[in-house]
């Protein structure tokens, strides 16, 4: 009796020390709001982080819907990731229903950021992470706030940011080597929706696409036929699906201009474990090689 008395007596200062949550050495709860960016995060998290994604490896975060178990796991987390600039319209809906009482951390923030016109408005390209050189902007955000989250683990978040960054400049020379290959006039694409601006810009790649930045909009048959007319003047010769969305309208379009498939691409997810693209690094370089075996062929 004496000894539970002095366990109770000792619960508020345990509290006050480790949380009511977790104890001291747990790895913190942080949830990502996709695949690709909750790869990052663990990269520079490492074992002091326990990450989740809310949309699931060849999930569209455009079109996503949160479940009751998403608005759990938002509940419970000490920290969320999200990458900004309009990706995830769905976020303030699911943190009002999930009673998450922190601000998500936009990674995205520093990065120089693509417009286009889109149906006559300006609107920014969410695809960042399309390029590594942004990357290395997400990594030092992230890093900086799971230092201030876990000050203890900060010289490990610092020297797992450092390593990271190394690969991510990596992934951009390999990038430029395989490019470097390909006459300038024969880099060009055609995809589903337009969400390789970054890598086009970085690269030299022209990307053809029937859907704008988001997987939501629709395409006008005056666009397509547009489109069409585009690819026959311009002589794309290869067009990619992506993992994540209806492959039907860019099939349609590739048969109208005699475009032959390169296969497909990870674009907004990475695949499941088995898969091709299981992390953001293997991804990029899945994706690099894929478009430039189809652009040496077609040259």
């Amino acid at each position: 009796m004496i000894r539970k008395l002095t366990l109770l007596a000792a619960l508020p200062l345990i509290t006050a020390l480790y949380g009511s949550t977790a104890l001291a050495g747990e790895p913190i709860k942080v949830v990502a709001s996709f695949t690709v960016l909750a790869d990052v995060v663990a990269q520079v998290g490492g074992e002091h982080v326990a990450v989740s994604s809310l949309v699931g490896p060849n999930g569209d975060p455009h079109e996503f819907e949160p479940s009751p178990a998403d608005a759990k796991a938002l509940k419970a987390a000490k920290l969320t990731f999200i990458s900004g600039e309009g990706l995830e319209g769905w976020m303030e809906r699911l943190i009002s229903a999930s009673g998450y009482e922190g601000k998500p951390v936009v990674v995205s923030e520093g990065i120089t950021l693509r417009s286009m016109d889109e149906d006559g408005k300006t609107v920014t390209d969410p695809h960042v992470w399309n390029s590594p050189v942004n990357v290395k902007v997400w990594v030092d955000n992230i890093e900086a706030a799971l230092a201030k989250a876990d000050p203890e683990d900060a010289a490990a978040f610092k020297a797992n940011a450092t390593a990271y960054k190394a690969k991510l400049d990596a992934m951009n020379a390999y990038a430029n080597d395989k490019f470097a290959a390909i006459p300038e006039a024969n880099r060009k694409i055609l995809t589903s929706h337009d969400a390789f601006g970054y890598l086009g810009r970085d690269y030299g790649v022209t990307f053809l696409s029937p859907l704008g930045l988001s997987t939501e909009t629709e395409a006008s048959a005056a666009d397509i036929a547009k489109l069409i007319e585009q690819i026959k003047t311009e002589h794309v010769k290869s067009y990619f699906l992506e993992n994540s969305n209806d492959p039907r309208l860019v099939q349609q379009i590739a048969k109208a201009t005699g475009a032959e498939s390169g296969g497909e691409l990870y674009v907004e997810s990475l695949s499941e474990k088995d898969g091709p693209a299981p992390t953001y690094e293997q991804m990029f370089r899945y994706n690099i090689d894929q478009l430039s075996a189809a652009m040496a062929k077609s040259s």
